[in-house]
C-alpha cells in the first residue's frame, strides 16, 4: 500500500500525465513498425499477432525500469572508435537501425517487384516471426523512453504506470493503424519510408549525432498531410467521375 501513498500528492498524478504522453509520443515509431510487421498476415491474425507482440513488450520495458542499474550502466562508454566513446546504448541502437533499414528495403523490394520471390512467400508471413519481432525491436525502440521515465520520475509505481498506459493505448491503435495501411496501398509505401528514415535516426543517434525527435515527428507528420491531401483529391476525383485514379 505504500506504493499507491505516492499518488495522495498532486506531483505524482502530475508526473504520471506527462511521463504518459511522453511514452506514447516516443513510441509512434514502434506502432509504424508493428502495422508493417504484420502485415503479410490475415487481418485477424494481424490483430492477434500485434496485441501479442505488444504484450510482451510491456514486461521487457518493465524490466529494463527493473533493471535500473544495468540500464545506467549500458550508457557508459565500453571503447573509443576514432575518439568517439561507444556504449552499450549505441550497439543496440546500431543492430536496431540497421535490422529496420533491411527489413524496409526489403519490403519496398516486396512492393516494387512483388512476383520475384513470390512463389517461396505464398504461404504469407510467418505469425510467431511477426510476434518475436514487434518484442525485440520494442527493446531497441524503448531504450530512450525507459531512460526517460527514470530520468523525470522518483517512484518505480509511476514510471510501471506510464509505460503500461502508453503500450495499452499503442495495442488499441495497432489495429486501425495495420487496417488502415493494408487498405491504402500508398500509405503502405509511405510507412516504409519512414522505416528507413528511422533506421538512420537510430544508427545516427548509436554514432552519437543525435537527431532532435522533433524533426523527424515534424518530417512524418509533413508527409501524412501530403498523403492525406492525395487521398482526399482521389476520392473528390472519382466522386465527381473525373478521370482516373493518379
Amino acid at each position: 500500500m505504500e506504493y499507491l501513498a505516492v499518488f495522495a500528492h498532486p506531483e505524482a498524478w502530475a508526473s504520471l500525465l506527462t511521463l504518459t504522453v511522453l511514452e506514447i509520443v516516443l513510441g509512434v515509431d514502434n506502432l509504424v513498425f508493428v502495422a508493417l510487421a504484420t502485415q503479410g498476415l490475415p487481418p485477424d491474425r494481424a490483430v492477434v499477432a500485434s496485441r501479442l507482440g505488444l504484450g510482451m513488450a510491456v514486461f521487457f520495458r518493465l524490466g529494463l525500469l527493473a533493471g535500473m542499474v544495468w540500464l545506467t550502466r549500458l550508457t557508459a562508454p565500453l571503447f573509443a572508435v576514432w575518439g568517439h566513446d561507444i556504449s552499450g546504448r549505441d550497439i543496440i541502437l546500431t543492430l536496431g537501425g540497421l535490422f529496420l533499414l533491411y527489413k524496409g528495403t526489403v519490403e519496398i523490394h516486396e512492393e516494387i517487384d512483388p512476383n520475384e520471390e513470390g512463389e517461396h512467400k505464398a504461404g504469407g508471413k510467418s505469425f510467431w516471426k511477426a510476434i518475436f519481432q514487434i518484442a525485440v525491436l520494442d527493446i531497441v525502440f524503448s531504450l530512450d523512453s525507459v531512460l526517460t521515465a527514470i530520468g523525470m520520475a522518483d517512484e518505480f509505481i509511476i514510471m510501471a504506470l506510464a509505460v503500461v498506459i502508453a503500450v495499452g493505448m499503442m495495442i488499441l491503435a495497432a489495429g486501425p493503424v495495420g487496417r488502415f495501411i493494408r487498405e491504402n496501398p500508398t500509405v503502405k509505401m509511405l510507412a516504409l519510408s519512414f522505416l528507413l528514415l528511422i533506421g538512420m535516426t537510430l544508427i545516427a543517434d548509436g554514432a552519437g549525432y543525435e537527431i532532435p525527435k522533433g524533426f523527424i515527428y515534424s518530417a512524418i507528420g509533413f508527409s501524412l498531410m501530403v498523403e492525406g491531401l492525395n487521398q482526399w483529391a482521389r476520392r473528390s476525383r472519382k466522386a465527381q467521375g473525373g478521370g482516373e485514379e493518379a
